[in-house]
């Protein structure tokens, strides 16, 4: 009976028509405010704000030609070293004397180009197919360097040709002479091989070590030139090293994507 007399009470009362309702308190009006600004700035630069993205890789400098590997086709014992390391050798040149129950034979190299190591030495005994040198193919001394980077499979096919490319050279410190300029010039057509990398390097270390995710793409970069620095090529710094860039080096490097839109991740 308690309930039922509130409520014929309430029937009775003269409605409140001249109090005002408050539909939300000033706190709340404030929040709402503050949401509905940073969404519309956030949509704003969804659409015309822009991202700097950045595909990190590893690779090596090395000459435009790649590397090969000197292999003896005779078996015996090596009597002389005709070659020296860093020597830069013309086709057919002189690089080991052996001798075999045939007598001495010289072994040449196949393609001209700069000796960059000597495995085997004086007294070595060599047999049929063993390795003798490592040959860089280059046809003068000032050849230009280039920089081969490895990247997933899939990542290759958003680095355009032209993108920059800012490498860091384990002998040259970051800290110190600052990056190494350069620019994408060419993008591998399909993943290379481990045996693919090895035969263009000469280097099977290397190989196994840019294979280990999976078989990568190459990229090409051109090194940018400067006539300023000692090395010949543009650095961050204004000097770079003081000193010219050996090679085969590895090296990494962060390449430059296009700029991409915020809104280019959400719609398809």
């Amino acid at each position: 009976m308690q309930f039922r007399s509130k409520a014929l009470s309430k029937l009775q009362s003269p409605d409140e028509l001249d109090l005002p309702v408050r539909f939300a308190r000033p706190q709340g009006r404030l929040v709402l405010a503050v949401t509905v600004i940073v969404m519309v700035i956030g949509c704003v630069w969804a659409f015309t704000g822009s991202v700097s993205v950045k595909l990190s890789a590893s690779g090596v400098l090395t000459r435009a030609e790649g590397s090969y590997v000197l292999q003896s086709p005779y078996a015996g014992q090596i009597t002389g070293v005709l070659a020296r390391q860093g020597q830069l050798l013309p086709a057919g040149a002189p690089v080991v004397r052996i001798a075999t129950d045939r007598g001495e034979q010289v072994v040449r190299t196949v393609a001209g180009g700069r000796v960059t190591t000597l495995v085997a030495g004086t007294g070595s005994v060599v047999t049929t197919g063993a390795d003798v040198a490592t040959v860089e193919r280059a046809k003068n001394a000032d050849d230009p360097l280039v920089a081969v980077l490895y990247v997933p499979g899939t990542a290759g096919a958003t680095v355009p040709v032209g993108a920059r490319v800012d490498l860091t050279v384990p002998s040259a410190p970051r800290e110190r002479y600052g990056v190494l300029r350069g620019r994408v010039t060419a993008v591998g057509r399909a993943p290379q091989t481990q045996t693919q990398i090895g035969g263009f390097l000469a280097d099977a270390r290397f190989a196994a070590q840019f294979v280990r995710q999976g078989n990568p793409v190459p990229l090409y970069v051109e090194l940018e030139r400067a006539a300023t620095t000692r090395s010949g090529y543009r650095w961050s710094s204004a000097d770079g090293p003081p000193f010219t860039l050996g090679s085969p080096a590895e090296v990494t490097a962060a390449v430059q994507l296009p700029v991409q839109r915020p809104a280019d991740w959400l719609l398809p």
